[in-house]
């Protein structure tokens, strides 16, 4: 009767082993560029220009994003002579302004958009963690980012390089940006965060999020 226990204590173990491994290997292990989708070619008219008549856009930009104010380096004049002087080396100043609206507004996009084919599947990722929240000396929320030093005094990363994690057990971390792997469902879940430091705070977009079953030192 001993054994027949110690068998079946031994067969459960053994199952029950099993399933967390097979939870596991079933999880995808992600990247960081599976989280952008592929990107489409932005056409950008900019690229065959000289960087004089770079130079001189950004000028009549400035000038005219001001509403006109001069200033010791530019007048109404001088910006009239500018766009003069494109006109007359075949550049449309106008058409120029807005395809760099076009432009933008396309990188934005392509900043913002999800991999459809891995939202609502089981990952495993690697990352650093930027804390958002703690609970004593656990942090229960953070933005998972690719890279140390990501968000501070730099443009943050992408909105879809970033993924908005919170974890209920939380996890202890020594210092900004301690390496980790989350384990959890992707979903797609944009959102706008208050990153606070020292000298300030920023607010930076993200694409994803993420309630993790999971998080470990890497």
């Amino acid at each position: 009767m001993v054994k027949d226990r110690k068998l079946i204590v031994l067969v459960s173990t053994l199952g029950l082993l099993f399933a967390v491994s097979s939870a596991s290997a079933e999880r995808l292990v992600l990247g960081w560029d599976t989280l952008a989708p592929p990107q489409a070619v932005i056409e950008d008219p900019f690229a065959k220009l000289t960087r004089d008549q770079l130079d001189a856009l950004r000028q009549i930009l400035r000038f005219e994003s001001s509403k006109n104010s001069p200033t010791p380096s530019m007048t109404s004049k001088n910006a009239s002579e500018l766009r003069d002087r494109l006109l007359g080396e075949g550049l449309d100043v106008d058409w120029l302004f807005e395809q760099r609206e076009r432009i933008i507004e396309k990188r934005r996009a392509q900043s913002t958009a999800v991999n459809p084919e891995i939202i609502g599947a089981e990952v495993r990722m690697p990352g650093y963690v930027l804390p958002l929240e703690f609970d004593g000396l656990k942090v229960t929320e953070f933005l998972l980012v690719p890279y140390a030093g990501a968000c501070i005094h730099t443009p943050p990363p992408p909105a879809n390089q970033m993924v908005h994690v919170t974890y209920e057990k939380g996890i202890e971390v020594s210092g900004l940006f301690a390496p980790v792997w989350i384990e959890g469902e992707m979903n797609a879940a944009y959102s706008v965060q208050d990153v606070g430091f020292s000298d300030g705070a920023s607010r930076v977009e993200v694409g994803y999020g993420m309630s993790a079953e999971t998080v470990e030192l890497y």
